[in-house]
C-alpha cells in the first residue's frame, strides 16, 4: 500500500510540474505576440486541453504501473497534479506582474473601466468597481488560477477515474 502512496505521489509531481510548465509556456506564447489583455479564446482552449491531457495522462500511467485505480485515486491523481500545475503558474504570474510586467493590474483596471464606460455605467458604479479591481484584483488573480484548475482536474480525473477505474475484486473475477 505505501508503494502506491509514493507511486501516485510521483506521478502527480511529474504530471504537475509538465502542467505547469506547459501553462507557463502558454503565457509566454500569448505575451510573445501581445496578446496579454484581450487573449484569443483559443489560448484558453488550449490551455484546458493541456489540464485535461495531461491528467488523463497521470491517471493512466498511474493505473498501468499499478493494475488497480479507483475513483478515489483517480480524483486523488487529478487534483493533484492541477494543483501542482496551479502553483506553478500562479508563481509565473506572479513573476510575471511583479517583474516582467510592472504595469499588468494598472492596464488591466484601464482596460476593464474603458468597457464600463463604452457600456453605459455610471459615474458611481465605475468608482465603486475600480475601487474594487484595484484592491483585490491580485486575489481575484490567485483564486481564478487555483479554482479553476481544480475545477477542470476535478471533472477531468472523475471522468478520468470512471472510465479506466478497476479494482482487485474486477480482475480476480475474470
Amino acid at each position: 500500500m505505501e508503494n502506491q502512496t509514493t507511486s501516485s505521489k510521483q506521478v502527480m509531481l511529474t504530471y504537475g510540474l509538465m502542467l505547469g510548465l506547459a501553462t507557463i509556456l502558454i503565457s509566454v506564447i500569448n505575451y510573445a505576440i501581445g496578446d496579454i489583455y484581450k487573449p484569443h479564446w483559443s489560448i484558453q482552449v488550449v490551455g484546458l486541453l493541456a489540464i485535461g491531457v495531461l491528467i488523463v495522462l497521470g491517471v493512466k500511467k498511474f493505473k498501468n504501473e499499478n493494475l488497480f485505480l479507483s475513483l478515489g485515486q483517480s480524483i486523488k491523481i487529478g487534483l493533484g497534479i492541477a494543483l501542482i500545475g496551479a502553483i506553478i503558474s500562479l508563481v509565473y504570474t506572479l513573476v510575471f506582474i511583479k517583474v516582467i510586467e510592472p504595469e499588468f493590474i494598472p492596464n488591466t483596471i484601464e482596460i476593464e473601466t474603458q468597457k464600463m464606460y463604452d457600456q453605459g455605467q455610471g459615474e458611481e458604479q465605475i468608482e465603486m468597481a475600480v475601487g474594487f479591481m484595484k484592491n483585490y484584483m491580485m486575489i481575484m488573480i490567485i483564486a481564478m488560477i487555483i479554482i479553476s484548475n481544480l475545477f477542470v482536474g476535478f471533472i477531468v480525473s472523475l471522468i478520468s477515474g470512471v472510465i479506466m477505474k478497476e479494482s482487485n475484486e474486477e480482475v480476480t473475477s475474470i
